[in-house]
């Protein structure tokens, strides 16, 4: 084996070791960015929880006020309307 050749494996069996490195790393990237996205995922449901929460809050008050403006104008407690 020439002077060349052996120089030239030995750089190959470091870009080799160089791309298994890179390899393992990106597998842990791939995992880590599952873990984000299902976190995500549930962020996502707790607002949607939220917003629907607020909603039924909402229509609460809105038939509370309705019931509140009968009520004032049953006994006469608004102003000109």
């Amino acid at each position: 084996m020439s002077v060349d050749t052996s120089l030239l494996l030995e750089h190959l069996k470091a870009i080799r070791a160089d791309t298994a490195g890179i390899r393992s790393e990106l597998k842990e990237i791939k995992s880590r960015l599952s873990t984000v996205e299902i976190g995500i995922g549930g962020i996502r449901g707790d607002l949607a929880h939220t917003y629907a929460d607020y909603a039924r809050q909402q229509a609460t008050l809105d038939g509370l006020a309705e019931r509140i403006e009968r009520i004032e104008r049953r006994l006469e407690l608004t102003e000109g309307e």
